[in-house]
């Protein structure tokens, strides 16, 4: 079964046309790459799953995107982010906020528990998840701001692992992280991948290698090969992805 599917799907940014058609089957429990060089549309795309392109002012989309069978478009767009999860390339936690209200404050938000114990719950079952629980169980109370570059992204994991999403989108997850905290996110993602389909966008062809089993190549906003990773690598089938993983193309 898919989890996501796109029909036709266009996207503008005023007059320029950056998202060309693009027709997507992404299978579930499993992980899809969309890899590019930079500047392709692939953050582009990837807001377009979950409609967070309707906070951009000039974009606009035409086309679909399915979420198990049934079109966002006809999801209320609050439901559809809780369903379609996001970590960003950037860590945001709310610096101010305690790691605890960090997440706590989505789960109040969304009403998915009813009480105190059932956030604490919730909270500990997303930092475990989040391969971070460890690390923070005994200041749950400090500022997110305290944490490291790789504990806040693990920690904006957490937090969308908290409103139990069906999909969760990564937008370039691990660019600014050291190769340490990066190897974790990775880890991570494979385990992850038991329980919910990652969708991720990556600018590096070796990252999509390691942690995907399908991927898709975009170039200036058109999907120019797409399929099994193992596949795409060992033999690809078009010329421009060929260049883009032996390095020939930025």
């Amino acid at each position: 079964m898919n989890a996501i599917e796109t029909e036709n799907l266009k996207v503008w940014y005023g007059d320029k046309l950056v998202i060309k058609g693009v027709n997507l089957e992404i299978p579930e429990k499993t992980v899809f790459a969309i890899m590019g060089p930079s500047g392709c549309g692939k953050s582009t795309l990837l807001r377009a799953f979950n409609r967070l392109l309707e906070l951009n002012e000039i974009a606009r989309v035409e086309g679909d995107v399915k979420l198990y069978g049934k079109s966002v478009y006809e999801m209320d767009e609050v439901v559809v982010r809780r369903k379609i999860g996001m970590v960003f390339q950037i860590p945001n936690p709310f610096p101010h906020m305690s790691i605890y209200d960090n997440i706590a404050l989505g789960v109040r938000y969304n009403k998915i528990a009813k009480n105190r114990k059932e956030i604490d719950k919730i909270v500990e079952w997303s930092l475990k998840k989040a391969a971070l629980w460890e690390e923070v169980k005994d200041r749950l109370k400090d500022k997110a701001s305290n944490l490291s570059g790789g504990q806040m992204q693990r920690l904006c994991i957490a937090r969308a692992l908290a409103l139990r999403p069906e999909v969760l989108l990564m937008d370039e997850p691990t660019a600014n992280l050291d190769p340490v905290s990066a190897k974790k996110i990775e880890e991570l993602i494979f385990e992850l991948k038991k329980e919910l389909t990652i969708v991720i966008v990556t600018h590096s062809p070796a990252q999509a290698a390691r942690v995907s089993d399908y991927v898709a190549f975009l170039y200036l906003g058109e999907l120019v090969e797409v399929g099994k990773t193992e596949e795409i690598f060992e033999k690809p089938k078009n010329e421009l992805t060929e260049k883009y993983l032996t390095g020939r193309m930025g």
